[in-house]
């Protein structure tokens, strides 16, 4: 078996927003917003279940996962590879687009529901130490949750740093998977007695999926590459511009000290042979 890496955009979204397969969304939600007891989800509907796009559209297609729980809440779910310098205004966009989306004008606002977004994301966001961070509308003075249908809950997955034989809590695992499913040819066996797990890992199986699909998940692995190569190149040149603007700063700052000292004793003409400056350049320093 050659397993697909989940953080391919494509690949998460087959394997998490499966229609046939909710018991993967299901387990997932449960564990990373550490829902027990009475807030566990039993069921979900996909609001966007998985659909091959057209790879012509390959540019404008955001892969995201949109359900709902048995109680009418919302959930988004994103798997962001780019470090985006304005992605915490786009988890406030999209949690507050799918917030207010929910009623229609002069409906009543308290058919609101409470919106989730979880972002699983392969750079490091925050100052936190963990993976996972929570975040919610506090009351400053009373540090009491006052405002609660918007949380926010982030995994870095460059954080994680758990062994497979470490693995104890459901979430672990499934940060595991993430970051690591592409390595295996076969289905590790601290998985394989589990049957959400065993279901990720046969959606995953490289094997399984169709030519179009092959064909799309490589297109935009090459396109993600193509964005960090250009992104690259553009800091590689910034840095090459800043240094020989820096240089030649620096070169012009040496001639109009040496300049400065000849002011007295040469005219404007011979210094600017000698050193390399223009006539208004010597005029400028005598004023």
């Amino acid at each position: 078996m050659k397993f697909v890496d989940p953080k391919n955009d494509l690949a998460f979204k087959k394997i998490f927003g499966n229609e046939n397969k909710k018991e993967i969304l299901i387990s997932f939600l449960n564990s990373v917003l550490d829902f027990k007891d009475g807030k566990t989800i039993v069921a979900v509907t996909l609001d966007n279940p998985y659909q091959l796009p057209d790879i012509k559209e390959l540019k404008e297609t955001i892969l995201d996962i949109k359900a709902t729980n048995q109680n009418g809440d919302k959930f988004i779910v994103e798997m962001q590879k780019k470090d985006l310098s304005d992605f915490d205004k786009r988890s406030l966009y999209y949690t507050s687009k799918a917030y207010v989306s929910q009623i229609q004008k002069g409906e009543e606002l308290k058919n609101l529901k409470k919106v989730y977004y979880i972002a699983i994301l392969n750079f490091n966001m925050f100052e936190n130490k963990s993976y996972i961070s929570r975040h919610l509308i506090i009351n400053q003075e009373t540090t009491t949750q006052d405002l609660k249908d918007f949380e926010f809950t982030f995994v870095e997955l460059k954080k994680f740093d758990t062994k497979l034989e470490d693995l104890n809590s459901t979430i672990d695992k499934w940060i595991y998977f993430i970051n690591n499913a592409s390595n295996f040819d076969l289905i590790p066996k601290e998985y394989e007695n589990i049957k959400e797990f065993k279901q990720a890992f046969e959606i995953a199986n490289k094997y399984s999926w169709n030519k179009k699909e092959l064909d799309y998940y490589d297109s935009m692995d090459l396109k993600q590459a193509d964005d960090k190569n250009a992104l690259d190149t553009a800091t590689e040149k910034g840095m090459k511009q800043g240094m020989k603007q820096g240089l030649e700063q620096g070169k012009l700052k040496e001639k109009l000290n040496i300049a400065k000292n000849l002011l007295d004793i040469l005219d404007n003409e011979t210094i600017s042979t000698k050193i390399g400056l223009s006539i208004q350049e010597i005029k400028d320093l005598r004023k």
